[in-house]
């Protein structure tokens, strides 16, 4: 590689120096001690395996220093010497270009101005690993440079298997991340199997290689802003949301997507964070517009803003808690709030409780961990005593599927309605699932490999000409998801969104979809675009994700706990042209509770990448499409029923509806 990565990878022939820990990055908190003495010993022993025997002793001690101050082997000395980020393909030495696109996709997910913790190899949401050691990522590289069309990398959460002969048909990488058996998925037993090196959380795009830094979270925070105005105010996205309060909390795992995402959408955000890093990074690099310590200072700038009808983005530098209770003192009644603090790592630094100081966490999370999730649990209570308090004064709140509901009811807090159902609906049940997902409208993105903006900006005028065409002609129904997804495309440049690699992201149906990747591949064979794009998607989409407290949180026929489909994507996309396939245990909710199958597609203008995106692209929506259409969705089965007079092979069950008054009588 010619821009200091010299394209030798792999464990290399002679130990390398010592590193010692860069402290110009953030890095992630100290891993709780879970290993007994003969699992401590196991560990050391695993993650050995990776090195010659003459190494074995310097390194067994200084890797269980690592596990001891760590609470995980990360082997910080095989960190590499040259800049990790996404580099132009043609400058990865390999035999297969699809394989020199995968290795652009891993060190975009760990390039320091993309990745949260780069360091121990975690991209976003906290505990999102691409590999769970840089040995794991030296052999992955390596095994990307020089393995042909015609094998197959398996990946085992981080672990590279092998190259496997295949064939040119079936996906170059196979990805697995957290498949434990079922009655071994809890919290413990991951934190005790990531300890030991045997397992890992993929966190969905990171576990993927598809995420593509925090444009996907800003846009759709921005769309689901959009659509909760609409539906609870009565707001148009058309019209604007001047005047419209939002407050929300975190600025850090999911990388201050709030803060931007209510300016784009012209309201304005109060948003709390207490780590200091996160807090005062987002404001440096201009996604919060104003920073504040002072609740005083904040709240009179907040109502200014409300009443100048200005777009801005308020940030709190405390607790999220503080910040509420001292709305309902103050009056302060915000149209709209929800939450965005990683609860899915609830014990891990994800939420940090009330009452103590950000450093005192992070110092208790480690050295007394039951004590620091009774006080988590203690501060779930107040923050959600404080939220009933502001619905009643009349905000409309919506969990925002990581887990704040869930983590909140396990706490023993005042979340639960008189059924026994949590009394605030998850943003994907009553605003993404009903108005998005059951249409097929979902997070569709590309990267341009070339890493040159003028073929993304290229991109960007095709997806806007597709977009504009289809809406002229759509049903009604899904008009307005169009129209918001055009006006994002139009201004997408002017946001500054783009960090590491020139990608985009926006929502689409299947057609949609189809439609922008068919033309993306023309547009490469003509040579509009210089080099092969990489298509992907978010796992928070129509099919890729099982997830009952998010992705699927609006089924309602008792399937909501099932992963069918979320397999079937993952085993289906794999047959139909995808380049790579991903299987994960846990996302957005936490391990456990959610199952998510990805891919990526590299498409090079060849008739071949035409097949594979009339096939795949397809596939990947309809199979969420019919599953929800299943579950008597009513725009699911308005959209599959579009879907098979578009295409003739397509044959799908339908339900037949129940009249109530049947059951009614039955069962009174």
């Amino acid at each position: 590689m010619s821009t200091g990565d010299s394209g030798n990878y792999g464990i290399p022939k002679s130990l390398p120096p010592k590193r010692e820990r860069d402290k110009s990055v953030p890095h992630a908190p100290v891993r709780p001690q879970v290993l007994n003495e003969k699992d401590r010993r196991l560990a050391i022993e695993n993650s050995l395996r990776y090195f010659p025997e003459e190494w074995h002793e310097d390194l067994a001690a200084e890797f269980l220093e690592e596990l001891d101050t760590l609470g995980h082997i990360y082997m910080h000395r095989f960190r590499p010497e040259y800049e990790i980020h996404s580099r132009a393909i043609s400058e990865y030495k390999c035999k297969s270009k699809s394989a020199a696109a995968i290795m652009l996709m891993i060190q975009n997910n760990l390039d320091p101005k993309v990745a949260q913790y780069p360091h121990e190899l975690i991209t976003y949401g906290g505990n999102g690993a691409v590999f769970q050691n840089w040995a794991q990522y030296l052999l992955t590289m390596d095994y990307l440079s020089k393995m042909a069309d015609d094998q197959t990398l398996v990946m085992y959460s981080g672990h590279p298997l092998g190259l496997f002969p295949s064939s040119p048909e079936s996906p170059l990488v196979v990805v697995t991340n957290g498949m434990v058996v079922p009655n071994y998925s809890s919290q413990e037993e991951y934190e005790r199997m990531n300890a030991l090196g045997v397992s890992q959380y993929g966190q969905m795009t990171a576990g993927s290689y598809m995420y593509i830094g925090p444009q996907g979270i800003v846009h759709g925070t921005t769309i689901t802003i959009l659509n909760a105005a609409r539906k609870y105010l009565g707001r148009a996205s058309e019209s604007g949301l001047g005047g419209v309060l939002y407050v929300t909390s975190g600025l850090g795992g999911m990388s201050g997507a709030q803060a931007k995402a209510a300016v784009i959408a012209g309201a304005v955000c109060i948003i709390a964070e207490i780590d200091p890093v996160p807090a005062r990074k987002r404001h440096s690099q201009g996604w919060l517009t104003e920073l504040f310590e002072d609740l005083d200072e904040l709240c009179i700038r907040a109502e200014e803003a409300v009443e100048n009808k200005e777009a801005i983005s308020l940030g709190y530098l405390g607790n999220i808690v503080d910040l509420l209770e001292y709305l309902i003192d103050r009056g302060i009644t915000p149209e709209l709030a929800s939450d965005q603090t990683s609860l899915h790592n609830p014990w891990l630094g994800g939420y940090m409780p009330a009452g103590i100081s950000f450093e005192e966490g992070l110092s208790l999370l480690s050295s007394e961990p039951e004590q620091f999730r009774a006080l988590v649990r203690s501060s779930l209570k107040r923050h959600v005593n404080a939220l009933n308090k502001l619905t009643d004064m009349g905000t409309r709140f919506w969990d925002y599927g990581n887990a704040f509901l869930l983590e909140s009811g396990r706490a023993g807090a005042d979340v639960l309605s008189d059924d026994g159902s949590f009394r605030y609906p998850s943003y994907v049940e009553d605003i993404m699932g009903p108005m998005c997902f059951d249409y097929g409208f979902g997070p569709f993105r590309w990267v341009c490999t070339s890493g040159n903006l003028e073929d993304l900006a290229t991109t960007d005028k095709i997806a806007q000409a597709v977009l504009e065409d289809l809406a002229s002609s759509c049903p009604e129904e899904i008009r307005t998801q169009y129209l918001d997804n055009i006006k994002w495309i139009s201004e997408a440049e002017n946001h500054s969104l783009v960090v590491g690699s020139k990608s985009r992201i926006l929502y689409a149906d299947e057609q949609g979809r189809r439609q922008i990747a068919l033309h993306f591949n023309k547009a490469i064979s003509e040579g509009l675009v210089s080099a092969p794009i990489v298509l992907g998607r978010d796992h928070h989409d129509v099919g890729g994700t099982d997830s009952p407290f998010r992705e699927t949180a609006n089924i309602y026929d008792g399937s909501m706990h099932t992963a069918d489909m979320s397999v079937q994507n993952f085993v289906g996309d794999s047959f139909r042209g995808a380049t790579w396939v991903s299987l994960h245990n846990g996302g957005g909710v936490g391990w456990g509770e959610v199952t998510n199958g990805g891919f990526g597609m590299v498409i090079d203008g060849s008739e071949t990448s035409e097949r594979n995106i009339e096939s795949m692209i397809s596939w990947d929506v309809n199979n969420g499409i019919a599953r929800r259409s299943w579950a008597r969705n009513s725009g699911a089965i308005s959209a599959i029923n579009r879907a098979m007079e578009k295409d003739q092979r397509l044959d799908v069950t339908l339900p037949n509806m129940v009249d109530y008054n049947i059951l009614d009588n039955l069962f009174e």
